[in-house]
């Protein structure tokens, strides 16, 4: 899978992931008015909401983007009928040919873990069935369990040929409070860098043509510490969220590639999924037009992040 998503990205010159994190604010009123309509205001019709609210937005990027990352979290929030709208927007991005990055932050041991692992990238068995339950092709990973929460992970990825991006620096800005101690028995180094240096040893053995199965999860707002990891990781692909909304921008994003202009793939959620909402473009699209607003959002992003490339190169 590591190899599709590069060459998507080649492909399309695009190292952007769009982060499909649906909220309630974020739907327009038409589109919620129309599920009320049916299923009235209730967890059905808000499922139902997120999923045509989706829809129309995957519609008018899948030809720009060569994938999507869903957080579990803006689905679950609603129950069985979030769910049920997070798999059906899985299912629809991949029909559409993107790859699917499920942002579901999973973190456990032993049965646990591998249970979350088959439940998203692997298949479960059922009397002498097997089902591929959410089917992403990517999942992300927190590993402050250990490798005991990762291994399972990893088992399943190199079974499936999918990937997973692990949590080593988060954009959130109290992130430091853990992952910037200083480690004495470390050679006094920060705890990412060495969550940085167990991604790099554990992607040594899933590796794709260029690339590890086993990517990070790298914050745009910590410029510096990514130039670091990238030097650790050299092998990994890097996700990085905090693009737009949270302050990235593509001048802060240069050193999270590699030389051959490969290496990373940057997020941005909100900032493109309620672009209409956004005082660039909402002179120009109305709330009906919010998944043109989408589409100009990401041609602005793509334009944001080659131009900060070329410039390094």
């Amino acid at each position: 899978m590591i190899n599709r998503l590069i060459r998507e990205i080649q492909k399309k010159n695009a190292p952007i992931v769009v982060g499909l994190d649906p909220t309630m604010k974020f739907i327009p009123g038409s589109v919620k008015e129309k599920a009320f309509s049916v299923y009235g205001e209730t967890l059905q019709g808000a499922g139902e909401a997120i999923w045509q609210f989706n829809k129309e937005i995957v519609d008018a990027i899948y030809e720009l983007v060569p994938a999507v990352k869903p957080q579990i979290a803006m689905y679950e929030q609603f129950g069985i009928e979030g769910l049920i709208a997070y798999k059906k927007t899985v299912d629809y991005c991949r029909s559409k040919g993107l790859v699917v990055i499920g942002d579901i932050k999973r973190g456990d041991i032993g049965s646990t873990s591998a249970a979350y692992a088959v439940g998203h990238l692997g298949k479960v068995q059922v009397g002498d069935n097997f089902y591929a339950p959410f089917d992403e092709d990517f999942a992300t990973v927190n590993p402050y369990l250990g490798s005991d929460g990762v291994k399972p992970f990893l088992d399943v990825c190199k079974e499936e040929k999918k990937g997973i991006f692990i949590l080593v620096k988060t954009s959130n800005p109290s992130s430091g409070e853990f992952q910037d101690r200083i480690l004495s028995d470390a050679g006094n180094r920060p705890l990412y860098e060495e969550v940085g240096r167990k991604v790099d040893e554990w992607g040594k053995d899933l590796m794709g043509d260029s690339y590890s199965y086993v990517g990070a999860v790298v914050g745009a707002t910590y410029p510096e510490m990514g130039k670091v990891l990238r030097d650790i990781m050299p092998k990994s692909m890097i996700l990085v969220p905090g693009y737009g909304a949270q302050g990235g921008k593509g001048a802060d994003l240069v050193h999270f590639f590699n030389e051959d202009g490969l290496g990373a793939i940057v997020n941005s959620s909100r900032g493109i999924i309620a672009a209409f909402q956004n005082e660039k473009y909402k002179d120009t699209y109305s709330e009906e037009n919010f998944a043109d607003a989408a589409r100009a959002a990401v041609l602005d992003m793509k334009e944001d992040i080659a131009s900060a490339l070329n410039s390094k190169n």
